[in-house]
């Protein structure tokens, strides 16, 4: 009854927010670097910090520095959205909120080089995660994934409190609804992207330290691909990596292929949810083979996300 409630109590606040975005003009107006042609509104990916605060009230408070960095992080990420903050701002903010989720993971009594670590791949992933946000129902289809799949693991480790991920898998059911459609009525924005991202890493990197299993960072392996690989040729094509643009994987399906922009997005996360299953099961495996097992996927998705990036260049775009 209690997830039926916070599931209803979710999707009021998503039209709440929608009849805010419309009032203030929070938009998203498509341009040359848009896989979208028509206005839509931006930043209904709030709904995942909504989620989020729902577990922190009803759980009578846990997490409560993750809970406070994911609340600064919204916060500027939501502003950037609407007025377009500095880089100075922006940055500020989100290394002082990786630092607080590090203090939740208690990263600072640990050998210095976990904090750096931890600083590194938590940056990363919330960047990727937001460049890769470009079509509609990506995000939510591949986050529906990473967290499908810790919940899973959850089952057996216990490294979270479940509702933890419920609220979370809830929260990304009410976008759902509005993005993974045609015509998208909102976009998840910066505010979003970001939000899901730190979510979910807050999750997976609890299951990595209370495992001490490495392997489960393949949840992220097809973003991780897809924004290194596409980073690696931008910098190859001397362009500015932190400028809009249209070259990932996904995009060019998309955009130039004509591929259904659905079923993309559908595939990009069903299969992380396939990866992902097998990296449960491998996790029960030595470590040595776990480590060949990594390499073979890694190298593997490379040389055919490669040879796949490349043909559709040669045919729809050269």
């Amino acid at each position: 009854m209690i997830y039926a409630l916070v599931f209803i109590a979710l999707f009021v606040l998503e039209l709440v927010y929608f009849k805010i975005a419309d009032r203030f003009n929070i938009i998203d107006k498509p341009n040359e670097r848009s896989s979208h042609t028509t206005i839509t509104l931006r930043g209904g990916g709030v709904i995942f910090y909504f989620g989020a605060l729902a577990f922190f009230i009803l759980s009578g408070f846990q997490y409560p520095w993750f809970f406070l960095g994911l609340t600064m992080m919204t916060v500027v990420s939501f502003l950037d959205d609407v007025f377009t903050l500095s880089n100075k701002m922006r940055l500020l903010v989100h290394f002082s909120s990786v630092l607080l989720m590090a203090y939740q993971w208690e990263l600072f009594e640990m050998p210095w080089y976990f904090l750096l670590i931890g600083f590194v791949v938590v940056v990363g992933v919330i960047n990727a995660y937001n460049f890769m946000d470009g079509i509609n129902g990506i995000t939510v289809c591949y986050s529906l994934a990473v967290a499908g799949l810790l919940l899973l693991v959850n089952e057996k480790v216990e490294f979270i409190a479940s509702d933890y991920l419920i609220y979370t898998i809830l929260g990304l059911l009410v976008f759902a609804f509005f993005n993974f459609r045609t015509k998208a009525k909102c976009f998840a924005g910066d505010v979003g992207s970001v939000a899901i991202a730190y979510i979910l890493l807050f999750a997976l990197g609890t299951l990595i330290l209370t495992t001490g299993n490495l392997i489960y960072i393949l949840f992220l392996a097809v973003y991780g691909i897809d924004a290194v690989w596409t980073i690696i040729r931008r910098l190859y094509l001397q362009e500015n990596i932190f400028k809009a643009h249209r070259s990932h994987l996904y995009q060019y399906l998309g955009n130039e292929a004509r591929v259904n922009k659905l079923l993309v997005s559908f595939l990009y996360g069903a299969v992380q949810l396939l990866i992902g299953l097998l990296v449960i099961r491998m996790a029960q495996e030595s470590v040595n083979m776990q480590m060949f097992f990594a390499i073979v996927l890694l190298l593997g998705m490379s040389v055919l996300y490669l040879l796949g990036k490349a043909y559709l260049i040669k045919k729809y775009v050269s």
